[in-house]
């Protein structure tokens, strides 16, 4: 696990010693143990003119603690990498490639990917079970190969303009080469608002752009080329009965951990007393041969803190716990956070996302996550009601319209658990199509609010239809396919990879913490993915294939609660601790004139929240985070 950094001049030939440094420094937090840089010059084929490359690494040590320094080289130093990440099959990879006579110099499993390179060229990365974003430049053929793994779990951005290629795991340290001028992009901004992320390939900044998961890039006589190397098929389904299934998963969830356990340093893992996480707790306490450390977040606020449940499973587990209570003054380390993300991003959980893997590392270098089992087995409630109201769409218009008249005779509440307002909610978006119900259910700002609050400057730089559009494209292609598959592939896509993996990644490299998360294994992804979807949602059950093997296991209690997630109240904070914050923020002059928002909607929406008349938490959440982006990015003119 590490933070990987590169530029390619094809046409000026600079000295990038510089440059490369200064990218280095302002992630070392992703690797604090050690740091490597390679540089060649080079004529240029196809004119008179130098290339010039550098690569840089910083590194996080996991595997191979005394040799395993990055960039590393092949036999005749003509293959060079820098990968951040782990290979998790590459002891098999190893063996495999040593019978073929190739000739390793470290037990690193990055040494590995060169000779696949070497004895596969570019589909080397099909060969790959693990996390990673990797840079390799073929000296001889002056090509410059970059992949990115199949779920998303590594980030990798990049820069091509004028024949300079820079590429980097975090913005920051893109930025932090001096070289990219920084441009506000209203497209992704607005991609922002709606979603509360910017997926791939968006930036919030022009010409910067993310490397989708599951993509590599080729560059060669300065043409780039970026393609898909991976597809997550879903179809045709498998006909397994239950308990060949539960067979199956035992199988290969086994073999997932297993190999996520392969390390040279202490590993632990997160704990919210969840299907997810529970299940790898179990399974990691079956494989192991000592106590497994298990780490664990909360809130003082009861109907947002899991950690009873998280106590429950350590207990049955007899695991080394660990548990910190995330406060209000916990949002002192948003500006920290706001430069590591690098972008406005407005998922709150970020914090005690942040919080748990500072406290982890205290313990252990390594901790492994139950991330992606909701996106594999329908594990979010919108995947039911999403159901429900394809059900109600086909209702007679004239009743439809008397129990919205009635739902909305339910008293407003500024609290989002609330049941009459999760009705209401419900109603708002039930008969809509399913890509506008999916968005109006999954985003933030839906298209009436942004109507409101965009200024009309601001409503001519973007395209109104284009997210929408972009959504609508993943679930209304293959309208042959159950709606669940269509709404799994969606998140697979796009929520999974550009929300929570982005959110884990900044969180837990912030603290020099590596995450690795078994349910993420592409295998085991391939073979739920494959499974009919009565399988994973089972009238209202939901994740039902899953929970049925893990009965073995783990409690019933655990299983089949009321699923709570790791939302944050910020609700209440905003209203109270943080209310200060907020209008300071929110409120101020400069604030108020950026250009995209009309400010008294802003006003009026922050009197409404405080008050207690209306939850605007998660508008006013997404707007503080942009704010506090803005100044940091803009307003101080560089990161400091």
């Amino acid at each position: 696990m590490c933070g990987i950094c590169g530029i390619i001049d094809l046409s000026s030939g600079k000295d990038l010693n510089s440059y490369i440094k200064s990218m280095m420094d302002k992630m070392a937090h992703r690797g604090p143990d050690d740091s490597g840089t390679f540089f060649d010059y080079k004529k240029n084929s196809g004119s008179s003119g130098i290339i010039s490359i550098g690569l840089g690494h910083r590194r996080l040590s996991i595997i191979d603690l005394n040799s395993g320094h990055q960039p590393i080289h092949n036999e005749d130093k003509s293959i060079w990498i820098v990968l951040n990440g782990e290979i998790y099959n590459y002891l098999e990879l190893r063996f495999d490639l040593e019978k073929q006579g190739h000739i390793f110099a470290t037990l690193s499993d990055t040494e590995v990917v060169v000779h696949l390179y070497e004895q596969y060229g570019q589909d080397c990365v099909k060969h790959l079970r693990g996390m990673f974003a990797f840079a390799i430049w073929d000296v001889k053929n002056s090509i410059l190969f970059i992949a990115r793994d199949r779920a998303g779990k590594k980030p990798l951005v990049y820069y091509y303009k004028n024949g300079l290629f820079i590429f980097s795991s975090e913005l920051s340290s893109l930025l932090g080469s001096g070289l990219i001028e920084r441009e506000l992009d209203p497209i992704a901004l607005d991609y922002y608002l709606t979603l509360g992320y910017i997926p791939a390939p968006l930036t919030i900044f022009k010409n910067v752009f993310k490397l989708p998961h599951a993509h590599s890039i080729v560059l060669k006589n300065k043409e780039l080329k970026v393609s898909k190397y991976w597809e997550l098929e879903y179809y045709p389904k498998l006909v397994m009965s239950e308990q060949d299934v539960e067979s199956e998963l035992e199988r290969i969830f086994e073999e997932s951990v297993k190999i996520r356990l392969r390390s040279d340093v202490p590993l632990g893992s997160f704990l919210s007393g969840g299907v997810d996480s529970s299940a790898v707790v179990s399974m990691m306490s079956r494989l192991s041969n000592q106590k497994i450390k298990t780490f664990s977040i909360g809130f003082e606020e009861k109907d947002y803190s899991e950690l009873k449940y998280a106590k429950n499973i350590a207990r049955i587990f007899n695991t080394d716990h660990h548990e910190f209570v995330v406060k209000p003054d916990a949002l002192q380390i948003l500006p920290l956070l706001v430069e590591r993300y690098g972008e406005p991003y407005a998922d709150s959980s970020c914090i005690p996302t942040y919080y748990v893997s500072r406290e982890t590392k205290k313990f252990v270098t390594v901790a492994l996550s139950g991330d992606g089992g909701d996106e594999s087995f329908a594990g979010y409630d919108r995947y039911y009601a999403m159901l429900v109201a394809e059900d109600y769409s086909k209702w007679n218009p004239f009743v439809r319209c008397l129990v919205g008249k009635i739902s909305n005779l339910f008293p407003d509440s500024a609290n989002s658990k609330n049941t009459f307002r999760r009705i209401k909610r419900f109603l708002a978006a039930a008969a809509l199509p399913a890509d506008e119900r999916y968005l109006r259910w999954t985003g933030i700002w839906n298209s009436g609010l942004k109507e409101i609050l965009y200024t009309n400057g601001f409503k001519g730089m973007i395209d109104p239809q284009g997210l929408e559009s972009n959504m609508a494209r993943f679930i209304n292609t293959n309208i042959n396919w159950h709606l669940v598959d269509r709404l799994l592939k969606t998140d697979v896509s796009n929520y999974l990879p550009y929300d929570l993996l982005t959110k884990v990644d900044i969180a837990s490299m912030a603290n020099s913490l590596e995450v690795r998360s078994p349910l993420l294994d592409h295998k085991f992804m391939e073979f739920a993915a494959c499974l009919p979807v009565s399988y994973k949602l089972k009238g209202n059950i939901k994740k039902y294939i899953f929970k049925k093997y893990l009965e073995k296991f783990v409690p019933k209690n655990n299983l089949y609660r009321t699923k709570m997630g790791f939302a944050m109240p910020i609700g209440k904070w905003l209203r109270t601790d943080l209310r200060g914050f907020l209008k300071e923020t929110l409120l101020a002059s400069k604030a108020l004139k950026r250009g995209y928002f009309n400010s008294e909607i802003v006003i009026g929406m922050v009197k409404q929240h405080i008050s207690g008349k209306c939850d605007h938490s998660y508008q006013l959440w997404s707007l503080l985070m942009l704010e506090l982006w803005h100044q940091k990015f803009f307003d101080e003119g560089k990161i400091a």
